[in-house]
């Protein structure tokens, strides 16, 4: 059984993301295998907010190198969440602006 924890893993902290806030968007990297359903219960049950919204988008692998080496980065989940207008905020990204 996953914990609300396992599917939300840690909030993206961008310029675009921060921009986001004023509408009520916060964005998340999330598990591979949530779905948009599992990632709304999560969110609801860990910031105790009402999720309108969710919109994920699968992060390709870029390549990368440092000098002689040659890699890629990894491939991820990122999950955008929209909040109802009634909701509060989610107090952790409140300082953020």
């Amino acid at each position: 059984m996953r914990t609300a924890y396992d599917i939300i893993l840690k909030p993206v902290i961008t310029e675009a993301s921060i921009e986001n806030i004023r509408d009520k968007k916060y964005t998340f990297k999330v598990a591979k295998d949530a779905n948009k359903t599992e990632i709304k219960k999560a969110v609801e049950e860990i910031f105790k907010v009402q999720v309108e919204k969710v919109t994920t988008i699968n992060m390709k692998r870029k390549p990368k190198r440092l000098g002689y080496h040659v890699g890629t980065t990894s491939e991820w989940k990122k999950a955008i969440v929209k909040l109802t207008p009634d909701s509060k905020t989610i107090e952790f990204f409140d300082s953020l602006m």
